[in-house]
């Protein structure tokens, strides 16, 4: 048997990352058993369906790794109408299913009980297709279902308990249930890697695919992703995009590996691994059953040591589209004729160790390229008091004096400005950071005022000065 998963995402909306993990964990189990990884397009939702977004989930399976041209498809549920059509009508043919024309309402007035699920009451009234009914599976009244699952063992549900479940509408659409395992038949999917939330359903479609004639696929159910409420992941409350997380400056390997460990750890005491060593070790058996914690805190902190490992001409690479910008980054504060590659390439080493996502660049280098540096005006404000007047002329008399204009002798002046005012170097040079730069963190300060050059920073020195 030829291993066969599948990835089939909705388009109606960005690309979420419990989605991005998912499509991981297939594309791996797809790997490691020399099988086929599909990519079906869920988009049978017109109402909500975009272009836009299928194109934003093929771009972003392209960032992870999942690059078109190496995977089936992708299949587009829409496609396949009739074949979800012939199904519904045949298990109607065969008694498996029935037409029900029963609302919310008359159920609750029946039992008695708003939470009670459906009672069953067109199973034998014999109803042919109509206005205003639906098609009902027809559960098994005894036994039970075992769901054979590689994640969490083999989950049992009594068929007692599963109601009657819908698989299509009175306008004779199916719904998700009966769509999904049709095709999931169709395309000869024999693993179904999933998140857990779906496993209520998997009773319901395991039923299915038997009622249909077909052997049900293996299942494997990974935990959920939760946010620091521990609450599910949510487009509406929590920042899930994986686009958003590749527009700010995460990089795809830190990001796929930090996903990876949603739910499983590689051996020995480590997290960061190259994903050769993912590929290799990653088990389904080895997932934990817990809800996983989405930490963004973590992610910013594997990102920043993704950063730092890069050769300096890769970080250079990865830096350029904050750089320029892009359809979808903003483009940065400077006219593109004022970027300078080479004064980029004497400080990417120094900004390099410092940031944690690749587009805090621009607030890095931007004094650099602007005619006058972005001002914070709280930097300025606690910088620019007392005695700092006095230490900017002086400062500007020192540099304008250096024989030599690099970092060493640019020190050595402002150390000498402050010594004769008994002041640290610290409090000596912030102003002058502020001066230069705009801000009071940024790149070490003598090696930025080196690349800035002589006279761009005598005069921002002088600007500053008359600002006070």
């Amino acid at each position: 048997m030829t291993v066969r998963v599948r990835f089939a995402p909705s388009p109606t909306g960005m690309f979420h990352v419990g989605g991005a993990r998912s499509a991981l964990q297939n594309w791996i189990y797809a790997k490691q058993h020399d099988g086929v990884f599909v990519l079906r397009i869920e988009d049978t939702d017109a109402a909500r369906n975009r272009p836009e977004w299928t194109e934003g989930i093929l771009s972003a399976l392209d960032w992870i790794g999942i690059e078109r041209g190496t995977y089936e498809g992708p299949y587009y549920q829409s496609s396949y109408a009739a074949d979800h059509a012939a199904a519904a009508t045949r298990l109607y043919g065969e008694g498996k299913a029935y037409f029900c024309d029963c609302k919310r309402e008359d159920v609750i007035a029946r039992t008695g009980n708003q939470h009670t699920g459906y009672d069953g009451f067109c199973r034998d009234r014999g109803l042919g297709p109509g206005e205003g009914r639906a098609l009902r599976f027809r559960t098994p009244d005894e036994g039970e279902t075992v769901v054979e699952d590689l994640v969490r063992g083999k989950p049992t549900f009594e068929n007692r308990l599963i109601e009657d479940f819908v698989i299509a509408r009175a306008d004779g659409s199916p719904l998700f249930l009966l769509a999904n395992v049709v095709d999931d038949m169709t395309m000869g999917i024999t693993h179904v890697i999933r998140a857990e939330e779906h496993l209520p359903n998997t009773p319901k479609q395991q039923l299915l695919w038997e009622a249909l004639g077909h052997t049900p696929p293996v299942w494997a159910h990974v935990p959920v992703i939760v946010n620091e409420k521990r609450q599910k992941l949510s487009k509406r409350r929590d920042k899930v995009a994986l686009e958003s997380y590749r527009d700010e400056g995460y990089l795809a390997a830190a990001m796929k590996n930090y996903l990876m460990l949603l739910g499983w750890a590689p051996s020995g005491d480590r997290e960061i691994v190259p994903w050769s060593v993912i590929e290799t070790e990653y088990r389904l058996e080895d997932v934990n059953h817990a809800s996983a914690f989405f930490d963004i805190k973590k992610l910013r902190a594997f990102n920043g040591d993704y950063i730092r490992a890069l050769a300096p001409d890769e970080f250079a690479a990865v830096c350029a589209p904050w750089l320029t910008g892009t359809e979808t980054i903003p483009a940065p504060p400077w006219d593109p004729a004022a970027f300078d590659i080479q004064a980029f390439t004497a400080v990417a080493p120094l900004a390099q160790t410092r940031i944690a996502v690749l587009s805090e660049i621009v607030d890095y280098v931007d004094f650099l390229f602007l005619d006058e540096p972005a001002r914070d005006e709280a930097s300025w404000a606690k910088a620019m008091k007392g005695d700092a007047a006095e230490i900017l002329a002086a400062t500007a008399t020192a540099f304008e004096a250096l024989e030599v204009w690099a970092a060493e002798p640019l020190k050595a002046a402002l150390e000498e400005v402050g010594l004769a005012r008994e002041l640290k170097l610290g409090k000596t040079q912030a102003p002058v950071r502020v001066a230069v730069t705009g801000r009071s963190v940024g790149l070490p300060l003598f090696e930025s005022i080196e690349v800035l050059g002589r006279e761009r920073t005598l005069r921002r020195l002088r600007s500053a000065l008359d600002s006070l």
